[in-house]
């Protein structure tokens, strides 16, 4: 007699498998009359609550509505989405969810959260090892989902500082660079957003250390957040922080005002 076929899914997905199938069972209802009220075939189901697939944004919102579950197969799948980002910043996006404040100083690239659909599949297009066709789709999709931050109520307060050479930099050619100009400038008009350019003509600041987040949570508290080469650091020290939050205000004083930010992002666009 062969061995049962072992669930090899995240145990985020068994947890949202079991949780569909639990209120599945209550509602009484078999997968395939599930199914039908989903507008999904039972194997849809089936493969969902085994593991074998996972369940899209589509599905769970299927679900949730089929089974009349009040929230609970949305908030399993709050756990589910977590998932398609990178181990290492798994922990940051629970924390960005929930912050009273984002304050992000980027050198390198567009902050992520800024970032049009276009922009985030050609900056991981670019990764290396190369990343499966597959591997990118999630994790665009995963990055432009971040974006319900800037809708959130309670709103969050979102502060973005760019270096200039991160715009300058031609991701995707001049299409996507185009199009990723005029959304910025759209950001730069939210009342719980402000963006700011460090202008290449700066010379020598205090960002040169390198990128940073700093996050004020719910409860108040301040943390930093640092990643590079795809390790992350997540610094809580009071001392620490201090360093780095006093670091982030003197970058922010040396970077061009609001207005002048986006007056360099049009000139940018002119240019293409």
């Amino acid at each position: 007699m062969g061995q049962p076929k072992k669930n090899s899914s995240s145990p985020a997905a068994q947890y949202f498998a079991e949780v569909l199938r639990v209120l599945r069972t209550k509602a009484g209802l078999s997968q395939n009359e599930l199914g039908e009220r989903m507008a999904y075939s039972g194997a849809a189901v089936s493969a969902v609550e085994t593991g074998a697939k996972p369940a899209t944004d589509e599905f769970i919102e299927a679900a949730e509505k089929a089974l009349e579950a009040g929230g609970l197969v949305s908030a399993a799948a709050k756990y589910l989405r977590l998932e398609r980002y990178p181990a290492h910043f798994q922990g940051f996006v629970q924390l960005e969810q929930e912050a009273l404040s984002v304050s992000s100083y980027g050198t390198q690239l567009i902050e992520g959260l800024l970032q049009t659909e276009a922009y985030a599949r050609a900056v991981l297009e670019c990764a290396f090892p190369p990343l499966e066709v597959e591997e990118i789709d999630q994790l665009t999709v995963a990055r432009i989902e971040r974006r319900a931050l800037l809708d959130r109520k309670p709103s969050c307060v979102v502060s973005v500082i760019l270096e200039e050479a991160a715009l300058r930099r031609q991701i995707g050619g001049p299409e996507v660079m185009s199009a990723q100009y005029e959304y910025l400038v759209s950001c730069a008009e939210r009342p719980n957003l402000v963006l700011q350019v460090l202008p290449m003509s700066k010379g020598g600041h205090a960002g040169l250390p390198g990128p940073m987040k700093v996050i004020e949570t719910p409860e108040q508290t301040t943390l930093v957040y640092m990643e590079v080469q795809g390790q992350s650091t997540l610094v809580s020290r009071p001392e620490d922080v201090g360093i780095l939050t006093r670091r982030y205000a003197m970058i922010r004083s040396q970077a061009l005002r609001p207005e002048e930010s986006v007056a360099l992002i049009e000139q940018l666009a002119g240019e293409l």
